[in-house]
């Protein structure tokens, strides 16, 4: 028995002196050369870390609400936390792997052998006779040459992937809720700037009305009048539509029936804009983006991956071992002459597959270069979507400040008809008027100030704001641990 096992283990030693396990070589980091600008002081943006929860700059208790109520009940989040808690279940199996298998037996049988069969020929009896057995049987595989590490170290990669695909679910679902949160809060916004429009339209109704039967209007006015007023109400039956949308859209993102937050988010006005937006530095978005941490988890499991394929190419060692008692009658189960036992190396030596091993490796390989293709695929899309992100909210600034710039100018032009109506130079149409002009300038700039807000929030989806270690606390890799 000794030299077996010491023949064995040579073999096995020298084996496992040819068998290299492959590094990990991640493609290299994409640094654009617009990361020069990341940070410009006239665009409010600062090289402050991203913050976690980065809808609380918009001082909105109510969206910090929904915020929280979402990270609780959300859909998407529970199936993304039900495939951590799969991964780290298959991470279990693979550790159990690599310890010592160990089962208890216990058997009774009764046999009889044929009238024909050639032992009987031979003497033995063909009456009835049972058997008892009652032992442990013990199994190990010698993972010399890190078959079962790197099943393991998959495994173990796999988890990872999937704790920061739950951490994107995370950034992805904060950015859809305050998304839509301020969708409804721009078109609450244009709904009370429609009614006010409505208002007027009815008004220059009426007066359109007065003047075509006092004989200084024609017909045409009167009809040109109305024709508008039906055009109002008709976007604001669509405006009003819209708002329901967002409300029961904002109410499956939170796992609620449609309807169930109507009464809670009726009548509140636009959040204000952010002072100062802390964006962290460029050399961050790789450590901050969960999807680009995702694709390089998944191109170490990749790699391990390799690494068992090529393992696989070499015989498995193991160890077997069994003791026990086993006796004809149960009386006699626990007698010092029935016991029994048997321990032994094993030894699996694959000679011929059919080619499957090559495959399985060349299988491998494949995935590991479209693994690589898909970390740097994730990188370089991550740098486009904050270029992207970046440009949009500098431009909504500068629209912003033309746009209230230009509704200064609809005030004083507002201010002009007025009292040209109250000197008496001119009648009221030109009140309303510009009135009307007035009101067009502040649903634009409304629509701006939404465009704006939205361009923080794709900003800082973009960064991967919405997630942090600790969130991600519960689904880190567990330490291996015995059956």
């Amino acid at each position: 028995m000794g030299r077996t096992l010491h023949a064995v283990s040579a073999l096995a030693l020298g084996l496992a002196g040819c068998a290299a396990a492959p590094q990990l070589q991640p493609p290299a980091p994409i640094q654009p050369d617009a990361a020069a600008r990341w940070a410009d002081p006239a665009s409010a943006l600062s090289e402050a870390p991203v913050p976690a929860q980065w809808w609380r700059l918009f001082h909105d208790d109510t969206l910090g609400d929904l915020q929280a109520e979402a990270a609780r009940s959300n859909l998407d989040l529970q199936a993304a936390a039900q495939r951590v808690a799969e991964s780290r279940a298959l991470l279990g199996l693979a550790q159990a792997a690599r310890w010592p298998q160990v089962a208890a037996e216990a058997s009774q049988t009764r046999s009889a052998l044929s009238a024909h069969s050639p032992l009987v020929r031979l003497g033995a009896p063909t009456t009835p006779s049972s058997s008892w057995t009652l032992g442990l049987q013990a199994g190990w595989e010698l993972d010399l040459w890190g078959r079962l590490r790197h099943l393991g170290e998959a495994a173990g990669a796999r988890l990872d992937a999937s704790a920061f695909g739950m951490a994107a679910a995370r950034v992805s679902v904060a950015g859809e809720v305050a998304r839509t949160y301020l969708l409804l809060r721009g078109a609450q916004a244009q709904i009370a700037i429609g009614q006010e429009n409505r208002r007027i339209a009815a008004e220059l109704v009426r007066l359109a009305d007065s003047r075509q039967r006092n004989g200084v209007a024609t017909r045409q006015d009167a009809a040109a009048a109305r024709a508008s007023l039906a055009d109002i109400e008709a976007r604001q039956s669509q405006r009003l539509q819209q708002r329901d949308n967002l409300t029961n859209a904002l109410a499956l993102l939170l796992g609620m029936p449609p309807g169930a937050l109507d009464a809670r988010l009726a009548g509140a006005g636009m959040p204000a804009m952010p002072q100062r937006l802390p964006v962290g530095v460029p050399s961050d978005l790789a450590r901050n983006r969960p999807d680009i941490l995702q694709a390089e988890a998944r191109l170490r499991a990749a790699v391990a991956d390799i690494g068992a394929a090529q393992a696989d190419f070499y015989p498995r060692i193991g160890l077997a071992a069994g003791i026990g008692y086993q006796a004809a009658e149960l009386s006699d189960l626990g007698s010092w002459s029935a016991r029994r036992f048997a321990i032994g190396p094993t030894l699996h030596l694959p000679v011929f597959q059919g080619g499957r091993l090559v495959g399985m490796l060349a299988l491998a390989e494949a995935r590991h270069r479209a693994a690589g293709i898909a970390y740097r695929q994730t990188v370089l899309g991550a740098w486009h979507e904050v270029s992207e992100a970046l440009t949009a909210h500098r431009t909504e600034r500068a629209r912003h400040g033309q746009l209230e710039a230009a509704l200064a100018q609809g005030r004083v032009a507002l201010d002009v008809a007025r009292r040209a109506y109250r000197q008496g130079t001119a009648d009221f149409t030109s009140v309303l008027v510009a009135h009307r002009a007035l009101l067009a300038g502040e649903a634009e700039l409304a629509d701006c100030a939404t465009a704006s807000a939205l361009s923080v929030v794709a900003l800082y989806r973009a960064l991967g704001g919405g997630w942090s270690a600790a969130l991600q606390a519960d689904a880190a890799t567990p330490q291996e641990e015995g059956p």
